[in-house]
């Protein structure tokens, strides 16, 4: 699609009803009626339900800190999802959708032509915020970015695309190859992921927005099951959803390193993926439910998600369509995490890991550091998985590097071969980031840079400041998204992605191997600290 091309419509909204007293809303400058107690709903869910407003996102809803749901209240950005509809009466509303035409199109090309958009749920809600600023220069982007966040792009990519629209550049979307993009994306991310203007503006399939809008809503309850209802704010009340909080308990690390005489050693906490978009899913009676995936796979983190089977047992159960979703305090409490881990490692390949018993760990810890004693330990806590993103042989891979390193007497950067054949190597500092990377033939290097770019924000976040503080009983208190310890894109530095030429064999995924590599020299730049997060 080009950069001019319309966006995909709303869905249809939701009928049935009179409005209340007259009352309207102006969106995107239409008239949209009202149902009664819509007064009293937020302005995100009033948008969806009654303007079918599906650019409008909700990635932490009522927490008011991740920004999916960002629009313009008569000009000025507002978080929609803790804003009262009541409040914005008489008011101009602006979604994306109702940018001026010009505006969205330059954006939405900016942040493609640059790679600032990956699964594009963030973006509609980022591409508001940065329209509306009269100076987007990189200081007032960063300070804008301060109210969003962005798991996939490393943010770097974003603020690459505001210096497009600053220098007033036009992004030459007509010179790429959005198939071969779309392509490397797939690669990157492990799922079908397309790459488009259309993405960018959030119409990227996500099962929220695809869902009838009839369709009864199903939330967890509780009490293990499910509380359905004709809306999602009925849904959340029948279920008693616990609004999110950031804990005063410190982080915790389960497990301490074996004993031994050890070169190395290393302990991590629990580590939210921190998907943008809450588990979702909707299917009509006897049908085949929609899947969570959407446009990607959060890193590994919604591959045996549950909404699916439950949107398909409610839809045969009701007789209905039923979206069956998670809010973000069920993402964080039912979700799955990175396991915990210690280790004890010496440079002569002999290693000994105990590791939060989960399915897969040990074949993965032993892809990269076969020698080594992986043991694995039941301990309480979330649920965990080694699907997520590099988990276990990642790790591995950062502390075999660093021996190397180490024995070798060299310096900062540190190099990782991945168990698909990727190479990658890295050198951090407090204010850069230098990545190499080698994985085939790159298909899109403007894709393959922004998933470089967005693995090497991960690895820099995980190692300095991400993690969840849990209690005794093994219940995670770290419910809202700022307690996640994402690093911001204030204080993110500049990453420079090197692409080696590697011909001769099929494309394979790189950007683990980033992963990998950064995190590695991040820790070798923190000093080989026992503990990750190093700064927190």
């Amino acid at each position: 699609m080009s950069a001019g091309a319309a966006a995909s419509p709303s869905r249809p909204a939701r009928a049935g009803g009179t409005a209340t007293l007259g009352h309207v809303l102006t969106v995107d400058g239409r008239p949209v009626a009202l149902q009664p107690g819509d007064e009293q709903r937020s302005l995100l869910e009033v948008l969806r339900l009654r303007a079918g407003a599906t650019s409008v996102k909700d990635g932490c809803s009522p927490q008011g800190q991740c920004g999916c749901c960002t629009v313009l209240v008569d000009g000025q950005p507002r978080v929609a999802c803790v804003t009262s509809t009541r409040r914005v009466l008489g008011r101009a509303i602006t979604t994306v959708d109702g940018l001026p035409a010009a505006t969205r199109a330059a954006w939405a090309g900016a942040l493609v032509a640059t790679g600032g958009s990956q699964c594009g749920f963030c973006t509609p809600g980022i591409l508001v915020r940065l329209a509306a600023l009269a100076d987007p220069t990189p200081p007032r982007v960063e300070d804008a970015l301060l109210a969003h966040l962005c798991r996939c792009t490393g943010w770097r990519t974003i603020l690459d695309a505001a210096a497009v629209m600053a220098a007033a550049s036009g992004p030459a979307l007509a010179m790429r190859d959005l198939a071969a993009a779309a392509a490397r994306a797939t690669l990157e991310g492990g799922v079908a992921q397309r790459v488009g203007v259309d993405v960018v503006l959030g119409h990227g399939g996500f099962a929220s927005d695809t869902a009838p809008a009839d369709a009864l809503v199903a939330v967890p309850d509780s009490a293990g099951g499910w509380a359905v209802a004709e809306t999602l704010g009925e849904a959340r009340a029948a279920a008693g959803k616990v609004q999110g909080r950031r804990t005063t308990l410190p982080l915790s690390w389960p497990l301490d390193p074996p004993a031994g005489d050890w070169d190395l050693t290393l302990s991590t906490t629990w580590v939210e993926p921190a998907y943008l978009e809450p588990d979702c899913s909707w299917c009509e009676p006897g049908g085949e439910p929609a899947s969570p995936l959407a446009n990607g796979g959060a890193f590994g983190g919604k591959l045996a998600s549950p909404v699916a089977a439950a949107a398909r047992r409610l839809a045969d159960e009701h007789g209905r369509a039923v979206v069956a979703q998670w809010s973000r305090e069920d993402v964080v409490r039912l979700g799955p995490k990175r396991p915990p881990l210690a280790l004890g490692a010496r440079a002569d390949g002999t290693g000994h890991v105990r590791v939060a018993r989960t399915p897969g760990i040990v074949e993965a810890i032993r892809s990269v550091a076969p020698a080594w004693v992986v043991e694995e330990v039941d301990i309480p806590g979330p649920p965990t998985s080694a699907a997520l993103r590099g988990a276990g042989w990642v790790e591995a891979a950062a502390v075999v590097s660093v021996l190397s390193v180490l024995a070798a007497g060299g310096g900062p950067r540190c190099e990782v071969t991945a168990p698909s054949g990727a190479w990658a190597a890295a050198s951090v500092a407090d204010d850069a980031v230098d990545v190499e990377v080698a994985c085939g033939p790159a298909l899109d290097e403007v894709v393959l840079r922004s998933w470089c770019v967005g693995a090497a924000h991960q690895a820099l976040s995980w190692v300095r400041s991400e993690g969840l503080a849990t209690d005794a009983a093994g219940d995670v208190h770290d419910l809202t998204i700022r307690s996640f310890g994402v690093l911001r894109a204030r204080d993110t530095p500049p990453i420079t992605v090197t692409i080696r030429a590697d011909p001769g064999r099929e494309p394979v995924r790189g950007s683990d191997a980033v992963f990998a590599a950064v995190a590695a020299a991040a820790w070798r730049a923190e000093g080989l600290p026992a503990r990750w997060p190093c700064r927190r």
